[in-house]
């Protein structure tokens, strides 16, 4: 596979997941941005850890998806993601579609 090949694959696969995304959307709750991840969530948990000085957040979500162009399955019944970067959770309205 050469990259023009592995560019145009990539595309594709990220086409298929907006266009999952946009489906799966009224579904959930939440809307959450990680560094790594952007994920949906119906239940969302945020706590804050501070130790020796620095401050990382762990993130517990229920009953989630997963924008992941190498995971085969992004429906998840739970996620439990640690960080030292922000987080950003957004409540959606409900019934919001794009």
């Amino acid at each position: 596979m050469n990259e023009e090949d592995l560019e145009r694959f990539e595309s594709e696969v990220e086409l298929q997941i907006y266009k999952e995304y946009r489906d799966v959307l009224p579904m959930f709750r939440y809307v959450v941005e990680t560094e790594r991840r952007f994920y949906l969530a119906n239940k969302v948990t945020l706590n804050k850890h501070q130790e020796d000085g620095s401050v990382h957040f762990e993130v517990e979500l229920e009953d989630a998806w997963v924008w992941d162009m190498y995971r085969p399955a992004r429906f998840l019944q739970r996620v439990r993601v640690l960080t030292f970067r922000d987080v950003n959770i957004e409540e959606l309205e409900p019934g919001v579609q794009l």
